[in-house]
């Protein structure tokens, strides 16, 4: 077998069992590099593992502004504002190329999967940005990929809140920069190396949680975006989730708080206590005027 098919059976178990973050482990990560093609066994040599690291990988800059004034071209060919998809709803932003031959496939599959359990909607709840960060890809191409996710999401009324967008070299550099995103471009191959995510962002443009991997957890999913909102969205239900759970931003998911839970639970058993001592109280005063009869009774019949 040669290197790349080695590296290749490596790339499918990583990428389905390691969903942390790309810095997490050298191996995992120089998976996903092989993944996208970098590294041919001339380019294994030009660059160590340390170095590759470095330049491939997801860098949080929580509660950091997206630079909203950035053009991009939508997947009908129209000039937009990044800010544009901004202000009303959170939104989610997944950074990929549409010609990727394995990686940003399974992000774009991971989103839509966990998309789908959701009750929320694009273009209702929140938005979905896809934005390509090769700036030799064109608005049709962006097209297709959305005809391709939409038809899979299924929910064809939802394509207003559906967007994929393309845009020059100094755009792509300035939001990858803003996000941390850092990605490599192999001219032999003609092929990126890159992390997989995605992002949850505020509607006021700052970003708020990033996942890892390419499959994403609905509940993390959805607790993110009733956070991002201002808890605007999800039921009393949610509010109580997100009590006890607390996003970690070094594994880019939602845990659970044990001591969180210790307290609602003395919480619920001090207040059903309260309950039960409330009824008996109550109980207690309206049967005692029947006691007190029927003692007296007693007492007249003894005379």
């Amino acid at each position: 077998m040669t290197l790349r098919g080695k590296s290749e059976l490596t790339v499918r178990r990583l990428t389905v069992d390691n969903n942390g973050p790309p810095c997490g482990g050298a191996a995992a990560l120089l998976a996903l590099i092989v993944a996208c093609g970098l590294f041919s066994p001339l380019a294994a040599r030009a660059q160590s593992p340390a170095e590759v690291i470095q330049q491939v990988a997801y860098e949080q800059k929580i509660n950091q502004p997206l630079p909203l004034a950035l053009t991009f071209r939508d997947e009908a060919g129209h000039p937009v504002a990044l800010g544009d998809y901004f202000g009303r709803r959170p939104v989610v932003l997944a950074l990929v190329y549409y010609e990727c031959p394995m990686l940003c496939t399974f992000v774009l599959n991971g989103v839509v999967k966990s998309l789908k359990v959701l009750p929320f909607e694009p273009g209702r709840e929140f938005e979905v940005v896809v934005v390509s960060f090769n700036p030799a890809e064109t608005p049709a191409l962006a097209a297709e990929k959305k005809a391709v996710y939409l038809r899979e999401y299924g929910r064809a009324h939802t394509a207003d809140g559906w967007h994929f967008l393309t845009s020059e070299p100094e755009a792509i550099a300035a939001l990858t920069q803003a996000v941390g995103f850092r990605y490599l471009y192999d001219a032999k191959t003609a092929q990126f190396a890159h992390a997989s995510g995605l992002i949850v962002v505020t509607p006021e443009g700052k970003l708020f949680r990033y996942f890892y991997g390419i499959e994403y957890a609905p509940r993390d999913l959805r607790l993110a975006l009733i956070e991002a909102s201002a808890r605007k969205l999800g039921t009393v239900v949610d509010q109580v989730l997100l009590y006890c759970f607390h996003y970690d931003p070094e594994t880019g998911k939602y845990g659970v708080l044990i001591t969180r839970i210790i307290r609602l639970a003395g919480t619920g058993t001090a207040l059903a206590l309260a309950i039960f001592l409330v009824v008996m109280f109550r109980r207690e005063r309206h049967t005692r005027p029947a006691r007190r009869a029927a003692q007296a009774g007693e007492l007249e019949l003894g005379k």
